[in-house]
């Protein structure tokens, strides 16, 4: 075999290797666990719900994964542009190169402390920068629309559902 035509064949293999790589759109199933990052919102709820969620334990934490099954239920009827970029806000969020982009750190949100999360979150609400007033507003009208989506949590706003509209069967 002459060394042109291994070289050549080695070329064009690697090229159609390349090219069907390229090419292949796998078809990735992912827990919805992974695709509405229940963990990273976990971390975010109870700062951004400071005072409204029960101080008992138990209670909390049911009201934490309720609030969190309401807002996977939210993402879903978000329009794909807007579910694209939360995913993208996200997976940043998750990643140490965005979390040191957007916070300065690279500190995962789980070890950080409570303060700290306060002290990011302002720091975004009150930054020049649409990106991340864009991103603070973003994550906080989606947890409190999620959490005051539910009728359990109504009572903290002294709100009452309408009752005009259904029928007494007297």
């Amino acid at each position: 075999m002459k060394r042109r035509t291994f070289l050549t064949g080695a070329f064009t293999g690697t090229a159609v290797l390349a090219l069907g790589v390229n090419l292949y759109l796998p078809n990735i199933t992912t827990s919805s666990e992974d695709i509405h990052h229940r963990v990273l919102f976990s971390v975010l709820i109870p700062v951004f719900l400071d005072g409204a969620l029960p101080e008992v334990p138990s209670h909390r934490d049911l009201a934490i994964n309720r609030t969190l099954d309401a807002i996977s239920q939210s993402i879903i009827h978000l329009p794909i542009e807007q579910q694209q970029e939360l995913m993208e806000l996200l997976d940043l969020l998750e990643g140490r190169f965005g979390l040191l982009l957007l916070s300065g750190s690279m500190t995962p949100l789980l070890m950080r402390e409570p303060q700290q999360l306060i002290d990011m979150l302002e720091f975004w609400r009150n930054n020049y920068l649409n990106m991340l007033t864009t991103a603070y507003s973003g994550l906080r009208e989606l947890i409190m629309a999620s959490y005051y989506a539910c009728p359990e949590h109504w009572g903290n706003l002294r709100y009452v559902k309408p009752t005009f509209l259904v029928h007494n069967a007297h």
